[in-house]
């Protein structure tokens, strides 16, 4: 039974335009009507299943294009550039979004074992995209369901997202989900680096101490941190400088050079052309647009 329909039917009973918490915790519901440009964000250790609309996510420059019925899994804060490539007032961009829980998944681990590793299987990568079973979507549907019913949400709610959780477990992200219940796993000793990267963005990195925060060498750490998040230390760095850029131009600060320095560029040509790769256009024009959307909203006042 195809329960994309239910889902999208709950989406939007429960969403108002853009993101909308539900009450269920670490439960969201998102709705668009309109496409979006390219823009950078970090996402959180998430679980994303798409009911509705295209969407794009380059994670360092490797384009993922996912759309209904599939789902996308973030296992550690990741710099990424995202937009929505279909959506319109008749065919809307939906999507549910559940926050993943170590303790939860530590729960769930050690009350069954979870499933078998595959032999011989590689180091996770800290982002998938796959197809939605027929079991996890009917999770999903359940869960979005009982928001129409708050006291069997409380009584229930936990039950299914649990469902959910063991549904990704034994899927194809289920090695990578794996490890955010392990407190002891590789991705548990980098989640502490990229803590501290985040924390410092704008200073000079010093990898001997990052790999020190994850116990390891310095070449594992290096070889380890490039198999988890695609990127170098240093490009995970410059993506995060980069997406805090673009967030201070779109809010009103229209000094370029001052927003380089700012997030840790020493050249504002380096910076503009950094800038550019990642977003398509220079900082400059993403001040332009910002200050002119911003005379006009003055104007009908």
């Amino acid at each position: 039974m195809d329960r994309l329909p239910d889902i999208r039917h709950s989406v939007a009973r429960h969403a108002r335009d853009g993101l909308t918490a539900t009450a269920l915790p670490g439960l969201s519901v998102l709705r668009a009507t309109r496409t979006t440009q390219p823009s950078g964000d970090v996402l959180e250790p998430a679980f994303a299943l798409i009911a509705g609309g295209l969407k794009h996510t380059a994670v360092n420059g490797e384009v993922f294009e996912y759309g209904p019925g599939e789902y996308l899994v973030a296992t550690v804060d990741l710099p990424v550039v995202g937009s929505i490539i279909a959506a319109d007032d008749s065919e809307p961009f939906m999507a549910v979004t559940l926050r993943l829980d170590p303790d939860k998944i530590a729960k769930l681990l050690l009350e069954t074992g979870g499933p078998a590793l595959p032999a011989g299987a590689h180091s996770p990568s800290a982002f998938g995209v796959g197809h939605a079973s027929p079991h996890l979507l009917d999770a999903v549907a359940r869960l979005l369901a009982l928001l129409d019913h708050p006291a069997d949400l409380a009584a229930l709610g936990a039950g299914i997202e649990r469902e959910i959780l063991w549904r990704l477990l034994t899927g194809p992200q289920g090695p990578t989900i794996r490890q955010i219940g392990t407190a002891d796993s590789r991705l548990t000793h980098l989640a502490r680096a990229i803590r501290r990267i985040q924390d410092h963005y704008d200073q000079s990195l010093r990898i001997p101490d990052l790999a020190a925060t994850a116990a390891m060498s310095p070449t594992s750490f290096h070889r380890h941190f490039l198999a988890l998040t695609s990127m170098t230390p240093l490009e995970y760095q410059k993506q995060l400088r980069l997406n805090e850029a673009r967030m201070r131009l779109l809010t009103g600060n229209n000094d370029v050079a001052a927003v380089g320095f700012s997030v840790g560029y020493s050249s504002p040509s380096q910076f503009s052309r950094e800038y550019r790769r990642m977003f398509g256009t220079p900082p400059s024009h993403t001040a332009s647009a910002s200050h002119q959307h911003s005379a006009d909203q003055d104007r009908h006042c």
